[in-house]
């Protein structure tokens, strides 16, 4: 039996503070924010080093963060439950620089009355940024739930121009 394929990880540095990523041969695992409110599971093939595909996930993401780049051209291999499987792949088909909510991202899955699942799949994204799971706000427009916190998914909607930098909350960056 052959020895699973190792997941290699390293630390790049953002705008919004240090993301762990993660690659394999079969794709992009893993970008994690500093604290992370759901970390991705590790195990046994996880290991600190390079790997061509952390190359090309850090030069996207620069591109992301100068604002040269609106979507992602990378392999990806989340791990998840069939459900978030779904909401994952259901957010890679949010445009850049819109916004859906939470009941609209239940009624795009096929299940109208699972907004809770919805957002528990959202806060279990492994690929935050990737599967721009920042796009999905409350019904209201409130900024809700993200794992990188709010500042960060209020930067990035910024950022993408969802947002007026005036809709800047103060309130958001206290401790």
């Amino acid at each position: 039996m052959n020895a699973p394929a190792p997941i290699f990880h390293r630390l790049y540095d953002s705008p919004v503070g240090p993301l762990r990523i993660a690659a394999s041969d079969v794709g992009v695992h893993a970008i994690e924010f500093h604290a992370q409110r759901h970390p991705v599971p590790r195990d046994a093939r996880w290991q600190a080093g390079e790997h061509p595909l952390l190359d090309a996930v850090a030069a996207q993401l620069d591109d992301y963060f100068a604002g040269r780049r609106t979507g992602f051209d990378l392999p990806l291999a989340p791990e998840g439950t069939a459900f978030q499987r779904s909401v994952w792949l259901e957010l890679a088909r949010i445009p850049y620089g819109s916004t859906v909510s939470y009941a609209q991202m239940a009624s795009r899955v096929g299940r109208p009355a699972a907004v809770r699942a919805v957002g528990a799949a959202n806060g279990r994204n492994p690929l935050p940024i990737v599967l721009p799971c920042h796009r999905v706000i409350g019904a209201d427009g409130s900024l809700t739930g993200f794992g990188g916190g709010l500042p960060t998914k209020q930067f990035l909607l910024e950022l993408e121009g969802a947002l007026p930098k005036a809709a800047i909350a103060d309130d958001l960056f206290a401790a």
